[in-house]
């Protein structure tokens, strides 16, 4: 293990273990495995950070803050672009039915209007 991987808290594939979960497999063929760290404890003088944001200088947290702030705010913008885009899509839609139901509407009181012309006695 190098140190970096010593302080990020990472282990390589000899140092990790697969031991079968005690819950169901989503397909309920295959037993789930979770990754378990190894029992024996690390060498000593060998700290782990509690994390690896701990070794970055405020400045650098400072600008971390406003990159993911920044990230945030595009994919928020290209959601709402998204949303919009999708609205319009729909009141398209609903205005061309409201089109279609008119007409079909029309052609129904004018149907009405016939049938009611042929059903009704003449008073001349």
């Amino acid at each position: 293990m190098n140190r970096t991987q010593e302080l990020s808290g990472q282990l390589s594939d000899e140092e990790t273990d697969l031991a079968p979960s005690h819950m169901a497999a989503a397909t309920g063929d295959m037993p789930a495995y979770q990754i378990r760290a190894p029992t024996a404890a690390l060498p000593q003088g060998v700290v782990m950070a509690a994390s690896p944001g701990s070794l970055h200088s405020p400045q650098q947290l400072a600008e971390e803050a406003t990159r993911k702030r920044e990230l945030r705010l595009m994919k928020n913008r290209e959601a709402a672009k998204e949303c919009r885009r999708r609205k319009k899509e729909y009141v398209k839609c609903l205005e061309s039915r409201v089109a279609v139901l008119e007409v079909q509407n029309k052609k129904l009181i004018e149907e009405l209007e016939t049938l009611k012309d042929i059903c009704s006695p003449k008073t001349d």
